[in-house]
């Protein structure tokens, strides 16, 4: 099932019901498995996983060399979880030794066209990039995030599960979970991701309770220790208060407001 214009390495590891598209390239030291469908012109470097059931489509570019001044060209990789669907002229670039070594894309991801993903970040599960959604590097995306179209991300930020990130957002501070961000040209909160939280199915008493623990965080005028201190004492703490306040205190970019 590779077509007969690809070009693929003796080398790389390609299980045998994968389909591979006209002209596209496999480099040496890639790895793809089984059920996964690759389309015409893709390029993917050395040091790739592709992990079962993905779906790469056409002129996507995935595990060059990353974009830093700092790489010297030591071995790092790119991880492409299962399930994950990469769309036309997506761009994926390896991590750096500097930077823990791994570019990691979660399993069931959906990155739209265009998206860039840069050196050292990692996404959780069903992860969406909507088109051009953009990453620096070093970044973390929590589990069912989902960024709009042409949203950038600062280096280093980190955002939450279940966050909503809207459209051609500049994100330069730390994305807390569950949350609804929007602005241009920095975002800013407006509340809780209430419908993406209710299509996840959050029972009606969590969802009251995390909007207890949002309301005292960032809309009663206190300091941040204040906030933390009357969450924990004054809220149920059930596992998404917990993580919520977990997240916050381990920030190191800044919390966006």
């Amino acid at each position: 099932m590779i077509h007969p214009s690809a070009v693929v390495d003796s080398s790389a590891e390609i299980d045998s019901n994968v389909e591979i598209g006209p002209y596209t390239v496999i480099a040496r030291d890639v790895q793809i498995h089984s059920g996964t469908i690759i389309g015409s012109h893709v390029t993917i470097d050395q040091y790739t996983t592709v992990e079962p059931d993905c779906h790469i489509f056409q002129h996507a570019a995935i595990g060059a060399v990353p974009q830093s001044l700092k790489f010297k060209g030591e071995k790092t990789v790119v991880k492409i979880g299962r399930g994950t669907t990469v769309r036309e002229f997506v761009t994926i670039h390896r991590g750096t030794e500097f930077g823990g070594g791994i570019t990691e894309i979660g399993e069931e991801n959906f990155l739209m066209a265009y998206t860039h993903i840069a050196h050292d970040c990692l996404t959780g599960r069903k992860v969406i990039f909507a088109n051009a959604a953009s990453l620096g590097g070093h970044i973390r995306v929590g589990d069912c995030a989902i960024l709009g179209a042409f949203v950038a991300v600062h280096q280093f930020v980190r955002i939450g599960d279940y966050a909503f990130v809207g459209a051609m957002s500049g994100v330069t501070k730390v994305i807390p979970p569950y949350v609804l961000a929007s602005g241009i040209p920095r975002a800013r909160l407006y509340g809780l991701n209430a419908v993406g939280l209710k299509r996840h199915r959050f029972s009606t008493e969590t969802l009251l309770t995390i909007k207890k623990t949002y309301r005292i965080l960032f809309r009663l005028g206190l300091t941040l220790n204040e906030a933390i201190e009357r969450v924990t004492s004054g809220v149920d703490q059930i596992p998404e208060v917990v993580h919520f306040i977990k997240f916050i205190k381990s920030s190191e970019r800044g919390i966006t407001r």
